[in-house]
Parts: C-alpha cells; structure tokens; sequence
C-alpha cells in the first residue's frame, strides 16, 4: 500500500507541473514552433507519407496523455471546488444540508431538488424582496405562512 502511495503522490506532482506548464505561453509557443517547423520540413521529404506520419504519431501520443492529464486535473479542481461549496452550505445558517454532497446523488435525485429550486424561484418571484428566501424548505413555510394570513385576511391573488 505503501508504494501506491508513493506512485499516487509522484503521479500528482507530475500531473500538476505537466498541467501548469502545458498551460504556458512556453508551451503555446512550442506547440507553434512544432507546428511550423513541420510544415516547413515538408517540402524537403515532398510532403510524403513518412513526413506527415511522424507528425500524426506525435500529435496522436500527446493528444492520448493530455486527455488524462486533464481529466486528473479536472478531478481534484471539481473535488475542491465542491469541498469549498460543502464548507459554505455547512457554515451559513439557513442554507439547506441536503446540498452537502450533492455531487454524489443520482441524475434522478438532481433532477427532484432542480424542481425544489425551481418552486424556490417561482415563490421568491411573488416575493417583494427577493432576499428573504434562503432554502427551500424555509421558503415553503414562509409562502404557506404568507399564504395563510392573506386568506384569513380575505385578499384574493396569486398565492
């Protein structure tokens, strides 16, 4: 277990230089150079097959590693970014817990707390201030709270 550790902690540091620096003007400028200098070569090898095979094989190589590198990549930002969004929904009163985590639920799990954030904009439309709703289940209780006194009131209009 040790040694895959170590490989993963290796990888990680590798992955992350190979992405700042794929992500330089240094390497934007590499890349360029690459390019023009094949295009150049190619009328001395009289743009044959030799010529634009080397040019696919390096393209196809590097193409290969910069899908997972950036997948890897993408991963620990997407895995910090939700670690960051968990800590504000845990910290600030009134946010609704049923947030933390969301990523880990299924397509159809979304797709239900989508129609709750839904009905949270369409009440918080009626709203005056739309500052005053904060989750969803707050914000259900405040409409039928608001509903209630306007019915008892005897005011008609959207609820």
């Amino acid at each position: 277990m040790g040694h895959s550790k170590g490989f993963s902690a290796v990888c990680e540091r590798l992955s992350s230089k190979a992405t700042r620096w794929t992500g330089s003007t240094t390497a934007l400028l590499l890349a360029v150079t690459m390019l023009v200098v094949w295009l150049l070569t190619g009328p001395l090898f009289g743009f044959s097959d030799t010529w634009q095979l080397v040019m696919n094989t390096v393209t196809s190589i590097i193409t290969f590693l910069m899908v997972f590198l950036i997948q890897r990549t993408q991963n620990k930002d997407s895995l910090a970014v939700q670690l960051k969004l968990n800590e504000i929904v845990a910290a600030v009163q009134g946010a609704s817990n049923r947030l933390i985590d969301v990523e880990d639920m299924s397509e159809d799990e979304l797709k239900v707390l989508h129609k709750y954030y839904k009905r949270l904009v369409e009440m918080s439309k009626k709203d005056e201030d739309l500052g005053k709703s904060h989750s969803v289940d707050e914000a259900s209780e405040r409409h039928a709270f608001k509903h209630k006194v306007r019915t008892k009131a005897g005011q008609t209009g959207p609820s």
